[in-house]
């Protein structure tokens, strides 16, 4: 599993011209699934999001987390972190799961991150075309893996 974690001031995301979630500061969080993650990966993963420390302390140093600042989080899947374009010009996506696969664990990531936050976490539609919009805080932005297993 595979995500960009990204500090904004403010992030949305729209899908059939209406449809919106949005956040004000906190972490967006572009989310790609590789084939076989599973449960110990969305656990690992969910954890990982709503404890990184990343966010400005008094002193300014980055030592605080999502939890730490009441900030929001929102999560979209993005299937294209796992193209490969090292042959070619046009990328590959067999390292990223089907969306059968994919779905669920997804969906396990976005409950487990709204259950250790505490609060809702807001969530793309999965398998949809969407437009996403951010501004970015710092620019701070992280490119987390799970071990693999």
């Amino acid at each position: 599993m595979r995500a960009v974690a990204q500090r904004v001031v403010s992030a949305s995301v729209t899908a059939d011209g209406g449809r919106c979630s949005q956040i004000g500061p906190g972490l967006l969080v572009l989310l790609g699934i590789a084939p076989g993650d599973g449960a110990a990966d969305a656990e690992w993963m969910s954890r990982k999001l709503v404890q990184l420390r990343i966010f400005d302390d008094c002193d300014g140093k980055m030592n605080l987390s999502l939890r730490d600042t009441g900030g929001g989080m929102l999560l979209v899947s993005q299937f294209t972190l796992y193209g490969d374009s090292s042959r070619g010009n046009r990328p590959g996506f067999s390292g990223a799961a089907g969306f059968t696969e994919a779905r669920p664990v997804f969906q396990a990531v976005h409950r487990l991150s709204e259950h250790f936050l505490g609060r809702p976490v807001g969530c793309g539609w999965y398998g949809e075309t969407m437009q996403v919009s951010l501004v970015n805080d710092g620019p701070v932005t992280l490119i987390l893996d799970t071990p693999q297993r």
